[in-house]
């Protein structure tokens, strides 16, 4: 049998009705036999998160004050989905013992953890499924990566295909059996390492989203969702500000090629966004690209220099600036007879007088400046390398949105193209962008607007 994680996110579980959804989701298939919780997310918009409350809960409790109140608010929500289920996980007697335990000095990550545990008591149940506790399974490192070994130990926990397993997210222990969770959206890793530990066939990524969308809704009306993205095209778009979900939830799946799928637990009719290898020879062929996004401060340290490119060590020299004070270099296009280094404006900060004096000194440039409120834009495809015509589409619209170009960049591997442009230029030309690639982007369906 073919095996199917589901990772359900907290507005996913945020009540009994959302649990109800999650069941018929995962009764609705049978190859859906592992199953990873969040902590119940919320329910309206000035909701507190149970785990904001659970670390409120672990401060108080060690400047020994009374923490009644946000701990009542935690004990209503889960005893008020059990109740609502018609389950019996005996959450009350758990909740009481987390209570005592908090009074006797718990650490910061096992408290914050207890979001997912409960959660995860309640879904088993309901799913009839049997509970696996990450914190004797997933080996998270001192540095936040997962220990290889856990692979093996989860395969052997959930190593019963016929059997259906529930894993709470977020949390395992480190290399010397303590307790420590992920960082914040962390129950995607959960997920991934879950997936990879099975050898699942697919990795479902269940949200209040229908996959995952061209551009950024807040600046393109009603952007068009994807239907299908590589691994290497979420890199570029995730580094570029789309929002998607945890940059490490890639990478236990990817190493061994299993495909993500990002669904919607209200619509899971909706087809979602498939995360592959390799793109479907369908879509490889109908497409140029696969999104746009982008972000706005950056810095641009601009040199010019007569005859550069015959002075040997220059570039390694001027990147070594950067290395020496801790600042990462974005990018850094350059020509015959000069050169630009791109960084983050809050990584420059106050350093800019001291990385110029230092370049003056170091490298005698005939002129070097630094522009500030750098916006960079990235197209991404992998269909672009093969596609005539996508630079002249790109600087076409943008002429055509009176855009003026600061900067342009290309990879070798032809992934993207970015552009940068001045921040009041950032959402014209990101919606100028999107209008020219539309009627060839990867979608499911015409943008309604």
């Amino acid at each position: 049998m073919t095996r199917i994680v589901c990772k359900f996110g907290g507005t996913s579980l945020a009540d009994a009705n959302q649990l109800r959804k999650v069941e018929a989701i995962v009764r609705g298939d049978a190859r859906r036999r592992i199953v990873v919780p969040s902590a119940p997310g919320k329910r309206t918009k000035n909701e507190p998160k149970i785990t904001d409350l659970l670390y409120l809960c672990h401060e108080m409790a060690e400047m020994q004050t009374d923490f009644s109140s946000p701990f009542s608010t935690i004990r209503e929500r889960f005893l008020g989905i059990e109740s609502e289920l018609g389950l019996d996980v005996g959450m009350n007697d758990i909740l009481d013992e987390f209570r005592a335990q908090l009074q006797q000095g718990v650490s910061r990550d096992f408290v914050a953890s207890r979001g997912e545990c409960f959660n995860g008591r309640i879904v088993a149940a309901l799913l009839e499924a049997e509970f696996v506790d990450p914190a004797k399974c997933v080996v998270i490192r001192a540095n936040g990566s997962v220990d290889p070994q856990t692979y093996q130990r989860l395969g052997e926990a959930m190593a019963d295909e016929s059997r259906t397993y529930v894993m709470p997210g977020f949390y395992g222990s480190d290399t010397h059996g303590n307790l420590k969770t992920f960082s914040r959206g962390g129950s995607d890793i959960s997920g991934a390492i879950a997936a990879r530990a099975a050898m699942a066939d697919l990795y479902e990524n269940w949200t209040d989203v229908s996959g995952m969308l061209m551009a950024d809704p807040r600046i393109v009306p009603n952007p068009a969702p994807m239907i299908e993205v590589t691994y290497r095209e979420i890199r570029e778009l995730s580094y570029m500000g789309a929002s998607v979900f945890h940059d490490e939830a890639i990478l236990p799946v990817r190493e061994v090629g299993i495909p993500i799928c990002i669904k919607n637990t209200n619509d899971p009719a909706a087809p979602g966004t498939s995360i592959v290898t390799r793109l479907s020879p369908e879509v490889d062929k109908s497409t140029e690209i696969a999104g746009i996004a982008g972000k706005r401060g950056f810095s641009m340290v601009c040199l010019d220099k007569s005859l550069m490119n015959k002075e040997v060590g220059f570039a390694y020299r001027l990147l070594g600036i950067f290395e020496r004070r801790g600042i990462s270099v974005e990018h850094c296009p350059s020509s015959i007879d000069g050169i630009n280094v791109i960084v983050d404006a809050a990584a420059l900060g106050e350093q800019s007088d001291g990385v110029i004096d230092e370049i003056n000194r170091v490298l005698q440039p005939d002129r070097v400046e630094i522009e500030e409120d750098l916006a960079l834009i990235a197209i991404v495809g992998e269909g672009m390398a093969r596609s005539v015509g996508i630079a002249a589409k790109v600087f076409a619209a943008l002429r055509d949105a009176r855009v003026n170009v600061r900067v342009i960049n290309q990879g070798a591997s032809e992934l993207n193209i970015i552009v940068g442009v001045g921040p009041d230029d950032f959402e014209r030309a990101s919606r100028a962008l999107y209008s020219a690639f539309i009627s060839s982007g990867r979608v499911s369906e015409a943008p309604t607007a």
